[in-house]
C-alpha cells in the first residue's frame, strides 16, 4: 500500500386484554385455551397464583410509565403454545437443526479444501496486453468486441508480489506522465454534439432566484400524466412513490398565463461532484438539514455522466437515452417550494431573492467520462473531445463545485470493499492493484495521460477503479473550465475530525447564511 500510495497520493390500547403468563394479545372474546390458569372473563389477576404480580412490571419510553405487555402485539392461532419458538414440532425442529448442521460442514469443507488448494483466490489467468496503436479502431465496436484489443500473455502479474517489480512498474508510469493541458471545446461544436438538450436549457434564467430557473410552457392537459415517460420512474421502483406524489400536486403547481400553463423548471446551484467511498453522502446528508438547501428527488442521479447516454451499467450495455427533460422533473419537489415563494406577494412587491439553492451529488460526475468513446468522434489520439464540464458549463457558468477526496490508497481498499463481491483479503487485494497498475503502464506506453485515465476499455479492464483515485488529472480538467473559486475542494479526514469546521466552509462557500453560522460557532 505505502508504494501504491506514492504513485497516486487519497421505531397500547386499553381496551386490548392479554395473557399475563403467555404474553399473548387476546381478540376480544378469545380465550387462550392452552393457558390452564386463563379459563374464563372472570379470570383475576391478582387471585391468580400464577399471574399475581405479574402486571406490575413497567416499563420506561419517552419518560412514560408503560406495563410492559401493553406494547406487545404478537398475534398468533389461540391454538398454539405459549412459547413461540417450542410451537414447533419436534421433528421439524431436529431436521432444521439438523439441515443448519451439515450445511456448515459443508461450507466449511469447501472453505477449508479451497484455502488448502489455493482455489479461493484464482487470480485473473489473463495479462492484458497493451491498446491497439490506431485509436479509431475502437470506433463503433460493442463491448465484446472491444475486449478484444488485450491479448492473454503467458505471464501473470497476479502473482507478481515482489517490491521490486511493482516499484519497477510504478517508475515506469511516473516517467511517463506528462499533464497536457486540453483545449476547450467552443459553444457550437457543443450544439452539434446534444442539440435537443440545447433546445430545452434556455441561455437566459429568472434573476430574483440563485438556481438557474425559467418557466416552460406546459401543453397537456388535466388527464395527461406529465411523468408518464419518465426513464427514472418507469425504470426504478424506488422512484415512483416519489412520482406518485408529484403527479398529486403538478396542476397545483402550475403557473397560468394568458389562458397558457407554465411550469417552473430549474438545475441545480450547486453539484457534489466526487469522489466515490470519500464521504459524499454524509456532506450530502448534513447539507439536507439546512433549511435553504433542497436536493434532487434522487441523490445520486447520475445524469451527466451515465443516463443521458442510455447507460444504466456499462456491462449490460446500452438502454433508451434519458431525455434532459426526465432530469430536470427531478427537481420539481424544489422547484414548487421556489415558485411559492416567487409568488407570494412579499415577493412581488420587493422583488425579494429567493434563497433556496438546490444541489445535486452523483459522485460520478468529476471522472466518469467512459460513455465518450460510443458517441463522440475519436479523433483526439485517444481522448475525449468533450468532457462533462464542459457541457454544464455551457448551461451553468456560474454553478457551484463541491469535491471531497480521501486518500486515494484508502479509498481505493474501500472501494474493493464495496463492490468486491467474495474472497475478499488483503492478499486479494494486493494481486488486483498489482494487475491494474501493470494494465496502466501498457496503456501508457502508447497513450497520454488522459487518454489513459478516460479510457473505458482500459477500466472495465481493470479489477480495481484505480484511476478514479488520480485526482490531479480530474482536477486540472476541470479547472480548465471552471475557475478556482467555484470549485471547493474537501479532505474526509479534515471532515472527519472536525465537522464543524468543514460544513463552516461549505455554508460559506454556498452563501447559506450568516445566522447558521453563528449557530454553529456555539454549538
Amino acid at each position: 500500500m505505502a508504494v501504491l500510495g506514492s504513485l497516486i497520493q487519497e421505531f397500547n390500547s386499553s381496551n386490548m386484554r392479554y395473557c399475563i403468563n403467555c404474553c399473548i394479545h387476546l381478540l376480544p372474546n378469545d380465550l387462550h385455551r392452552q393457558c390452564f390458569r386463563c379459563r374464563g372473563p372472570n379470570h383475576n389477576n391478582q387471585k391468580c397464583p400464577v399471574c399475581k404480580g405479574e402486571n406490575k412490571i413497567p416499563l420506561y419510553t419517552d419518560s412514560k410509565q408503560m406495563k410492559l405487555l401493553a406494547v406487545l402485539e404478537v398475534r398468533t392461532d389461540h391454538r398454539e403454545s405459549w412459547n413461540g419458538f417450542f410451537c414447533l414440532r419436534k421433528g421439524k425442529l431436529c431436521s432444521l437443526i439438523f439441515g443448519l448442521i451439515i450445511m456448515t460442514l459443508v461450507m466449511a469443507s469447501y472453505i477449508l479444501t479451497g484455502a488448502k488448494h489455493g482455489l479461493l483466490l484464482i487470480p485473473s489467468p489473463f495479462h492484458y496486453g497493451a491498446f491497439a496503436s490506431n485509436p479509431s479502431l475502437m470506433d463503433n465496436e460493442s463491448l465484446s468486441d472491444m475486449k478484444d484489443h488485450y491479448q492473454p500473455s503467458k505471464m501473470n502479474i497476479s502473482y507478481v508480489k515482489d517490491y521490486p517489480s511493482i516499484k519497477l512498474i510504478i517508475d515506469t508510469i511516473t516517467s511517463k506522465i506528462e499533464f497536457m493541458t486540453r483545449q476547450r471545446p467552443d459553444l457550437e461544436e457543443l450544439r452539434k454534439q446534444e442539440p435537443h438538450m440545447f433546445s430545452v436549457i434556455p441561455n437566459k434564467f429568472l434573476p430574483n432566484s440563485k438556481n438557474p430557473c425559467w418557466y416552460e410552457e406546459y401543453k397537456g392537459n388535466t388527464t395527461t400524466d406529465p411523468y408518464a415517460t419518465n426513464s427514472y420512474a418507469l425504470y426504478s421502483k424506488r422512484f415512483r412513490t416519489i412520482f406518485d406524489y408529484l403527479r398529486k400536486v403538478f396542476w397545483n403547481h402550475l403557473y397560468h398565463y394568458k389562458d397558457k400553463h407554465y411550469r417552473l423548471r430549474c438545475l441545480p446551484h450547486f453539484y457534489i461532484i466526487g469522489q466515490p467511498k470519500c464521504g459524499t453522502t454524509d456532506l450530502y446528508d448534513r447539507l439536507r438539514l439546512h433549511p435553504d438547501v433542497r436536493f434532487s428527488a434522487i441523490k445520486e442521479p447520475h445524469w451527466w455522466t451515465r443516463k443521458r447516454f442510455g447507460i444504466i451499467r456499462l456491462r449490460d450495455g446500452f438502454h433508451d437515452r434519458y431525455p434532459v427533460e426526465d432530469y430536470l422533473d427531478l427537481f420539481d419537489l424544489a422547484a414548487h417550494q421556489i415558485q411559492g415563494v416567487l409568488q407570494s406577494e412579499a415577493a412581488k412587491e420587493r422583488g425579494k431573492m429567493n434563497n433556496i439553492i438546490i444541489g445535486e451529488a452523483s459522485a460520478s460526475t468529476m471522472w466518469d467520462n467512459n460513455a465518450w468513446i460510443f458517441f463522440y468522434d475519436n479523433s483526439t489520439e485517444g481522448e475525449p473531445p468533450f468532457l462533462i464540464q464542459d457541457f454544464i458549463h455551457a448551461f451553468q457558468p456560474n454553478a457551484k463545485l463541491i469535491i471531497m477526496l480521501r486518500d486515494p490508497v484508502e479509498r481505493l481498499y474501500s472501494d474493493y470493499l464495496y463492490f468486491a463481491s467474495a474472497n475478499k483479503s488483503v492478499e486479494d487485494f494486493h494481486e488486483k492493484v498489482a494487475e491494474s497498475l501493470q494494465l496502466f503502464e501498457n496503456c501508457m506506453l502508447d497513450y497520454s495521460l488522459r487518454a489513459c485515465v478516460y479510457n473505458n476499455t482500459l477500466n472495465n479492464a481493470m479489477p480495481v477503479r484505480l484511476q478514479v483515485g488520480l485526482y490531479v488529472v480530474y482536477l486540472l480538467d476541470w479547472l480548465t473550465v471552471f475557475d478556482k473559486d467555484q470549485i471547493l475542494v474537501l479532505r474526509l479526514e479534515d471532515h472527519a475530525s472536525n465537522v464543524k469546521y468543514t460544513m463552516h466552509m461549505v455554508f460559506q462557500f454556498l452563501d447559506l447564511g450568516r445566522c447558521l453560522l453563528a449557530a454553529l460557532r456555539k454549538v
